[in-house]
């Protein structure tokens, strides 16, 4: 920028921050005068009250940290009052972003979500959903997702429930799931996401890749790197499990409306039948809500899976009035 450019950038900033304040200064002759005098004047102020509106539209923390970064901000122009010291800083800052690109006006937009949406699944309902980046989500019954694209990453949120993604590759903006205490990381692949409330190992992170590689990281250290064919566990306490080898078949089985119990607690094998529909099954004795279950079933199967209770455990069901309660047999 030469004297001549700095000087007018000088003296629009200060137009500007008048112009925004709703005063005139010498008034509308001398704002008259001044964009008569240079062709180039009204250009400078039309930028210069761009980037006013984009600072005052920034948070009050990134202003105030702007305004530290400006302590030795550049003299006021001649014409400006020696007592408008907070219109002669304001005049530096415009100057400064113009100068420098707006940086701060453009690092703001940076922070600002291109596309935010949340996509919700009720309770025996899936969903799959094209997002505008080329991946695609799906949502298995009772699941919330919120999703956020940004320039440079992409993130979303399983706040319960579980999915399956397919994520465009995109080297120069990561995608990001935050379940529980796990954040996956990937660029592009084919991998499941489980964090519930209820059902099978409650507010635990479960992390499955089919394709492609992922990063998994749990609380604020523990990181493990998966391949196709493993799957993870993190803790609602931050610590995250070791890599397990996974069968194929076996990544997100509810796609074919299907679910796996393997030594499974009785009372979690009946909560996640719950998250499919409603069972009218009640246990209140914790003994049998600990017993063990295994098999895979589809979620339209639990009339059969109740009644092969009794075969596979020391129960028996009782029809009381609304729901049927398991027991324990008497000794």
């Amino acid at each position: 920028m030469t004297a001549a450019d700095e000087r007018i950038a000088q003296e629009a900033a200060a137009w500007a921050l008048r112009l925004g304040a709703g005063k005139a200064g010498a008034g509308p002759a001398g704002l008259d005068a001044w964009l008569a005098a240079d062709p180039r004047h009204g250009a400078a102020l039309d930028a210069m009250r761009t980037t006013l509106r984009s600072v005052r539209a920034l948070p009050r923390p990134a202003v105030a940290g702007l305004r530290g970064a400006l302590a030795a901000a550049a003299p006021a122009p001649p014409f400006m009052p020696r007592r408008g010291r907070l219109l002669q800083a304001g005049c530096a800052m415009l100057t400064l972003l113009v100068a420098g690109g707006a940086w701060l006006g453009w690092d703001h937009e940076r922070r600002q979500p291109t596309f935010a949406a949340s996509y919700a699944t009720a309770r025996g309902q899936q969903l799959t959903q094209a997002l505008p980046d080329g991946s695609t989500v799906t949502l298995d019954t009772a699941t919330r997702i919120e999703v956020r694209l940004y320039r440079d990453r992409r993130d979303v949120f399983l706040h319960d429930g579980q999915a399956l993604f397919a994520v465009r590759a995109e080297p120069a903006r990561p995608f990001h799931v935050s379940a529980g205490t796990a954040r996956v990381t990937v660029l592009g692949t084919r991998f499941a996401v489980r964090h519930t409330r209820a059902g099978l190992q409650p507010d635990v992170a479960l992390v499955a890749v089919e394709e492609g590689r992922v990063r998994v990281r749990a609380g604020a250290a523990e990181e493990a790197e998966l391949g196709a064919g493993q799957a993870i566990s993190a803790a609602g306490d931050g610590r995250l499990g070791a890599p397990a080898s996974m069968a194929p078949q076996a990544l997100a089985p509810w796609r074919q409306g299907r679910i796996s119990f393997n030594n499974t607690p009785l009372a979690q094998a009946l909560a996640e039948f719950e998250r499919y529909g409603h069972t009218g099954l009640v246990v209140r004795d914790p003994a049998v809500a600990a017993m063990r279950v295994g098999g895979s079933y589809t979620v339209r199967q639990l009339p059969a899976f109740a009644a092969a209770l009794p075969a596979i455990l020391p129960v028996r069901l009782v029809v009381r009035a609304g729901h049927t309660e398991i027991v324990a047999l008497k000794k």
